[in-house]
């Protein structure tokens, strides 16, 4: 019979499971298992879980059909905000230390008191590059945070390098109300391979200030036995609290579960399951899912003191990036990944009703600017997504939306806002004149992309309140998008405020594909232009400081492929423009500070990444979309 301190029994593996294990480790591990000929050796060390016989607790029924593109050509779940929490910059940071680094990576978060507290890795350049620490951030609403500051500092070791920090859990919330933070020492070359210094802790007090630094777990397998560590264990702090909480934590192996492949210890009983970067979630009947890396599914239903045996989930691509299991408030579930079995791009939401059978596949964060430094294992995209573990604080619109935060390209840290119930189709008609809005907000409704330099907020402006998208970003844009219920009739008006000429913002309609049959643009030489099957063609200028009125409106006929335009009530065009990518159905407005990019590139370091360019600003106001119905015969 198993003891419940070590792994249950599983059965023989044949050749072909085991060759299968190997091909789901991906394509570094499958040739370095296929090289040595040792694939029974290499499954059997990096993947000692169940038969893949063995009834998945989770299984995808939709299509995993996506596009090598930024949005992977999904739909976006309507009304997701995305907010850049910090962006990299090497000559002139703003990090309350000074940092100038330009790798940062694996964010958490975790809500408390009022404030979001976000901690992620901060290192030079490059990945499992010395020095790295943990850097922490907080944010009273989650769109203005605070300049970083870091809460667990790099060390030097014996052979002279300087620890890398690393991560799978960053918070938890003691029964008494505290707030811990936690992060790991490793070693160069590798954090995680069982042979790091331990795991460290310190209190976060109510007014942000931090206790000081203690080691919850040293390491038992260390490289460097003989080291005293630089700071005490957490039983020599006079504060018989903090022990208490440390002490709940130790004995909470749910949490204590994301711990195991830093350490990589099974001998002491100490860990009850393996695997690498465990996100969990309560299921209806009250038992416990896992996920781990590599789409590695488990149960439990005593919090994590024993576990069903690991498997694979069904249908669900197995990529190095995190996955990400969260219950919303509708009572529903969301299970949000990086939808491919290689690229990072884009970062999606599949849904459940149960936490089993997931089906939906939407985007929540669908862009992909182009990485500004370059560095070692710095893979694109947006990845590595985290939420808020259960008992980790509630937000106050925790009924409405729930938060996520991950990276972007390795070096930017941004959080999105989705809302519940998730849904990647709107109903009625649009009215948006953003009077009721609160300046400084982001707009209800919209799907917004917000870097730090080219922020999106709702602002009081020539007399009224608008939508103002502003861009001092030489490398990234500001956009908007209203989503409207799909229609092969439409007629779409706003009005656009330009504050100079030599700027560019476009404007596209969009298919549920992303498709762009109508695209305008304010140019940089200061002129309107109309897109007419992919032929750019002056539409006269236009004038800074003045607003200007559009009407588009698409016939109410499946069979449409043009759109008349109107600017300031005349057209600028002889005659209707005709669609550049054909479409059935119209779905999305789209305001876009910059050139439409089907994804970015990296692995080099871009030129006055660290510069703001001169600002350029657009509001845009009453933005009506309503269905255009058929002629009659």
């Amino acid at each position: 019979m198993n003891s419940p301190h070590t792994p249950p029994f599983r059965a023989p593996l044949s050749r072909g499971d085991l060759r299968q294990r190997c091909q789901d480790l991906g394509p570094r591990w499958r040739g370095v298992a296929r090289r040595a000929g040792v694939w029974r050796l290499v499954a059997a060390m990096l993947l000692p879980f169940a038969p893949l016989s063995a009834e998945p607790p989770v299984r995808f029924t939709g299509s995993l059909d996506v596009a090598p593109t930024a949005d992977g050509g999904l739909r976006p779940v309507v009304g997701v905000q995305n907010i850049q929490v910090y962006r990299a910059n090497r000559t002139a940071p703003t990090h309350a230390d000074g940092l100038t680094d330009t790798y940062l990576h694996a964010p958490m978060l975790a809500h408390w008191r009022g404030h979001f507290y976000l901690e992620y890795l901060s290192g030079p350049h490059a990945e499992h590059e010395p020095p790295c620490s943990t850097s922490l951030t907080r944010s009273a609403d989650g769109l203005t945070w605070e300049a970083p500051r870091v809460v667990f500092p790099a060390f030097t070791l014996p052979d002279g390098k300087q620890t890398i920090a690393h991560q799978r859990m960053g918070f938890y919330v003691a029964p008494d109300g505290r707030l811990l933070v936690l992060g790991f020492y490793g070693r160069y070359p590798s954090p995680n391979d069982g042979t790091g210094l331990g795991r460290a802790v310190r209190e976060i007090h109510a007014d942000g200030s931090f206790g000081p630094i203690y080691f919850i777990r040293p390491n038992a397998k260390t490289a460097f036995p003989e080291l005293k560590l630089p700071y005490p264990l957490y039983t020599a702090s006079p504060d018989p609290g903090f022990v208490a909480a440390c002490d709940a934590l130790l004995a909470n192996k749910l949490m204590t579960a994301q711990w195991w492949e830093e350490e990589m210890l099974d001998e002491s009983g100490f860990y009850r399951v393996r695997g690498k970067a465990l996100s969990y979630v309560t299921r209806p009947d009250g038992s416990t899912l896992g996920i781990w890396k590599n789409r590695l599914v488990a149960t439990t239903a005593d919090k994590g003191e024993t576990w069903t045996p690991t498997t694979f989930a069904e249908n669900l691509p197995n990529n190095g990036s995190k996955y990400w299991l969260q219950r919303t408030a509708d009572g529903r579930y969301g299970l949000v990944l990086n939808p491919t079995n290689r690229n990072r791009y884009p970062l999606a939401l599949m849904t459940s009703a149960d936490s089993a059978e997931f089906s939906n596949l939407w985007t929540v964060h669908a862009e992909l600017p182009d990485q500004r430094f370059g560095g070692y294992l710095k893979n694109m995209g947006p990845q590595y997504v985290r939420g808020i573990v259960e008992g980790n604080g509630t937000p106050p619109d925790a009924k409405e939306a729930f938060w996520l935060t991950y990276s972007v390209n390795k070096e930017d840290i941004w959080v999105a806002r989705v809302p519940v119930p998730a849904t990647a189709t709107a109903s009625g008609p649009v009215n948006d004149d953003f009077n009721s809005a609160t300046p400084g907000t982001l707009p209800t409704g919209w799907n917004v992309y917000s870097p730090a330099w080219a922020p999106v907020r709702v602002a009081a402006e020539q007399g009224e309140r608008v939508l103002k998208l502003t861009d001092e970003d030489p490398y990234d844009y500001a956009r908007a998008v209203r989503v409207f219920p799909a229609s092969h009739g439409v007629k779409v008006s706003f009005k656009v405020f330009a504050q100079q000429t030599n700027a560019r913002l476009e404007i596209d309609l969009l298919d549920g594909a992303g498709l762009r049959p109508v695209r305008l643009a304010f140019g940089e030489d200061g002129r309107l232009w109309a897109c007419h099957e992919a032929q750019w063609l002056d539409a006269g200028a236009y004038t800074a400081g003045q607003w200007h009125t559009f009407e588009l409106e698409i016939p109410a006929d499946p069979n449409a492929d043009r759109c008349a335009v109107l600017v300031n009530g005349q057209s600028p065009l002889p005659r209707p423009a005709f669609f550049t990518d054909p479409v059935a159905t119209i779905e999305r407005l789209s305001f876009r500070t910059g050139p439409h990019r089907e994804r970015g590139y990296g692995g080099r370091d871009l030129p006055g990444a660290d510069q703001k360019a001169p600002a350029a600003t657009f509001l845009i106001d009453d933005v009506i979309i309503e269905p255009v119905a058929a002629k009659k015969e």
